[in-house]
């Protein structure tokens, strides 16, 4: 019988800051490793025994915009100051392309053959279920849900930008009419499996 040992981490969302320490730390403890198995990243159903074949990296990017030394009245300013948020929507441009989402060309990686063939494999298994799943509002279309195979690669191999939040930008309700003084986004990228980060 093969000694297992279980390691639980739980500050996986948050960018797992702590994990190569506790390792370290446990390393005595841990013993010799032969093997080591993630168990994150879901299954297509519970009837059998699914095995991740690669998982992208992640680079997160905090940028922050300035501009005027404080927030001035858009009516006295607009067109003189400039704005911070169209200038934070011109740099994400740099990275996706706001109309398709595809990133640019310096975070592609060859996709290998037998990616593309579990893709196909994928596509002919799950059908629109791969995309169905998801709860989105009438009128949203996936990104690709016409190629299944494109789909699937765009979520297991293919760069993607998420911007997972914000500061600088007031609730709607409360917002007046300024040129604020900054913008800041967190940005997620997904990169592919076979980039260095």
């Amino acid at each position: 019988m093969p000694r297992i040992c279980l390691v639980l981490e739980a500050e996986e969302e948050s960018g797992s800051e702590f994990l190569v320490t506790l390792l370290k730390m446990a390393a005595d403890a841990i013993g010799p490793i032969d093997a080591c198995f993630c168990m994150d990243s879901g299954a297509f159903d519970y009837n059998n025994l699914w095995i991740t074949s690669s998982l992208r990296g992640i680079c997160i990017l905090d940028v922050t915009v300035e501009g005027g030394k404080s927030a001035y009245h858009s009516g006295e300013v607009g067109g003189i100051v400039p704005e911070t948020f169209r200038v934070m929507r011109a740099l994400l441009d740099r990275l996706d392309d706001p109309l398709t989402g595809k990133c640019l060309k310096e975070l592609d990686c060859p996709i290998p053959q037998w990616k593309v063939e579990e893709a196909e494999y994928m596509a002919k298994l799950s059908g629109t279920g791969m995309y169905t799943k998801y709860a989105v509002h009438d009128g949203v279309k996936m990104v690709e849900q016409d190629d299944l195979v494109k789909l699937y690669l765009n979520n297991q191999w293919n760069a993607n930008l998420s911007v997972t939040g914000a500061d600088g930008l007031p609730p709607v309700g409360m917002a007046g009419n300024a040129v604020r003084a900054s913008t800041s986004v967190r940005c997620s990228m997904r990169l592919p499996p076979s980039m260095d980060p």
